[in-house]
């Protein structure tokens, strides 16, 4: 059987939407997920009919975003996430959102086809910040091979 890469993240805003503040990562959102989805590796993102996952509320909090893609391997995900244009907004974070006191990415190994839910995903997220890293939900400075 053959496995990807799945990542979810979640990042809590200073400030909404269509606040002056987060403008810059607004007008950097499209070309960031278009620059995503032509990287070597990309399989899938979640999105809505407008592109992208800014209308999806987790956690029951208005205030927080996911990210949440799938990718054939954890190399290309960790060259899109860390040596692309992606880095000048990542570098930038804290302008935007609200600094982590625990995990807010979780990877894990699927089938290769399954489309996991937001659900599946928030599910995996709580299990690394209860139980840190396993095969379960992982992280890139502790990783774990895809199933034998």
């Amino acid at each position: 059987m053959t496995y990807h890469l799945a990542q979810y993240n979640i990042a809590r805003l200073v400030a909404p939407l269509d606040d002056p503040q987060i403008a810059d990562f607004m007008a950097a959102l499209e070309p960031l997920n278009r620059l995503a989805d032509e990287s070597p590796g990309f399989v899938w993102r979640h999105q809505t009919e407008d592109g992208d996952s800014t209308a999806i509320r987790v956690r029951g909090d208005p205030m927080i975003l996911i990210n949440f893609s799938v990718w054939e391997a954890i190399d290309p995900l960790f060259e899109y996430t860390y040596r692309t244009a992606h880095t000048d907004i990542f570098r930038r974070r804290l302008e935007f959102f609200e600094g982590h006191a625990e995990p807010y990415l979780a990877l894990w190994w699927i089938p290769a086809g399954h489309e996991p839910s937001v659900e599946e995903a928030d599910g995996r997220l709580d299990h690394l910040r209860e139980h840190g890293p396993t095969p379960h939900a992982f992280t890139f400075k502790q990783r774990f091979p895809p199933p034998a």
